[in-house]
């Protein structure tokens, strides 16, 4: 009798860790079962994949969707939406919402929230400060955390720890790997005079290369120190990846497509508000050291660091701007461009957006096309040329940085646990999404 599935998705080239290769996927209670010559097989629902390319699901490992407290600058669905339009099936979401989630109870919120509304799987990070660093390893294992985020340089409230001490005693109390945003506050606050008004090109010299390199450096050196595990998030100057390279066995390091494309003065220059983001885009020299970083292997992750704000408040004269771009729904098509014009390879751009999340953050059932694994897949058109423009945004903010770009290599379906939820632009199966689970975390 011929094997059956629920799902075949058939003949596309399958990339994974055995490579690149025209193969079916097989589907079953929503994980994968079976990788290969399924021709003989029967499903049913068959997704013909003939001539486009099935990767392992992309994961976002650092979104802030701004709910609650910011819902007009987006929220949980229009966030997950963008997500899925984009061929991401999981994110983790950030703490600086209003209220900050620092708490159990603004996490269970935060699930409560995403329940029946997300159209992606997620979790979220509960923020370190330091009022909750003695409760952190309690709220590190609870369901649907990914982990500890730490803003070193200015944020949301109460957020900010910026002290050694304060980082220490963070470090102290958990167990698994702590995300930080890495600027070092003093030299920030010593630098903002320096900004002009209404000249976006000050904001990568008031926040500065040094201001990343010497909080990196600190952290690096507290983290050796207690042995604990961190994830250095959107490093971008060269000096950091040089530095980050020597200390891989506490550090994991995660790159944005923003950093690795866009170059200041010209961004500047050309986006003003909307090329304003946390760490700056910096000079092309900076931009080349990301690279160098990710043909050597320093980079770990891929995260878009999404964090829309309006255009309204993008239009305000520098430095009122907010910092902060939407991303989550062009990360895939401006990397895939990235693949298309030779920077780096499409396995290597799977490692970044898939098997790496899966690696440091320790995935218990997603981030690899393999069996046993929850059938995540991006089905991807390598030889698509599209023009990413503001009006195909879902994020409710309505532009983004890379207006006008022709990407070369688009999503074209998003499956989650084995429901195609988005295909050709459009999500067809909405609000699936379900938390995310981690090895160190499981439930008995």
């Amino acid at each position: 009798m011929a094997e059956t599935f629920d799902l075949i998705v058939r003949g596309g080239e399958v990339v994974n860790h055995a490579g690149r290769g025209i193969a079916d996927v097989g589907v079953r209670g929503g994980k994968i079962v079976a990788v290969g010559d399924l021709g003989q097989a029967s499903a049913g629902e068959v997704f013909d994949a003939t001539g486009l390319t099935v990767m392992p699901g992309v994961i976002d490992t650092q979104v802030h969707f701004r709910e609650p407290g910011l819902e007009w600058k987006e929220d949980l669905e229009s966030g997950s939406r963008a997500a899925v339009l984009g061929g991401v099936v999981a994110v983790f979401e950030m703490p600086n919402t209003e209220p900050t989630t620092t708490d159990p109870d603004a996490l269970a919120d935060k699930l409560s929230r995403a329940e029946g509304r997300m159209h992606c799987d997620h979790a979220f990070y509960v923020g370190g400060t330091h009022e909750n660093a003695a409760f952190l390893g309690e709220l590190e294992r609870l369901p649907g955390c990914c982990g500890i985020k730490v803003f070193m340089g200015a944020s949301t409230g109460s957020l900010l720890v910026q002290d050694d001490e304060g980082i220490e005693q963070v470090l102290r109390h958990i167990n698994r790997r702590a995300a930080f945003h890495s600027e070092d506050e003093y030299r920030l606050a010593d630098r903002r005079p320096l900004a002009r008004t209404g000249d976006w090109t000050s904001h990568y010299e008031v926040r500065d290369a040094q201001s990343a390199i010497q909080s990196t450096e600190r952290l690096v050196r507290l983290a050796t120190s207690l042995g604990k595990r961190i994830h250095v998030l959107h490093v971008t100057t060269r000096e950091e990846v040089a530095y980050l390279a020597a200390h891989k066995d506490v550090a994991s390091v995660e790159f944005t497509p923003q950093h690795l494309t866009l170059a200041g003065p010209e961004a500047y220059e050309r986006l003003k508000g909307y090329a304003q983001m946390n760490p700056p885009i910096r000079g092309a020299e900076h931009r080349e050291g990301l690279w160098a970083g990710i043909a050597n292997g320093v980079a770990d992750v891929l995260g878009s660091d999404h964090a829309p704000h309006t255009a309204e408040e993008k239009a305000r004269p520098y430095p009122a701007s907010p910092s902060g771009m939407p991303g989550v729904q062009t990360l895939l098509p401006v990397m895939l461009t990235h693949v298309a014009e030779g920077r780096l390879s499409l396995e290597r751009l799977v490692d970044l957006t898939s098997h790496g999340a899966n690696r440091i953050f320790g995935m218990a059932d997603k981030g690899r096309l393999a069996v046993g694994y929850d059938a995540d897949l991006t089905i991807v058109d390598l030889n698509a040329r599209r023009t990413i423009t503001h009006g195909q945004m879902a994020s409710r903010v309505g532009w983004t940085p890379f207006d006008g770009l022709e990407a070369k290599g688009w999503p074209i379906a998003t499956i989650i646990r084995g429901r195609v939820v988005m295909r050709d632009d459009e999500v067809v199966a909405p609000h699936l999404g379900q938390p995310v689970r981690f090895l160190e975390t499981l439930s008995p």
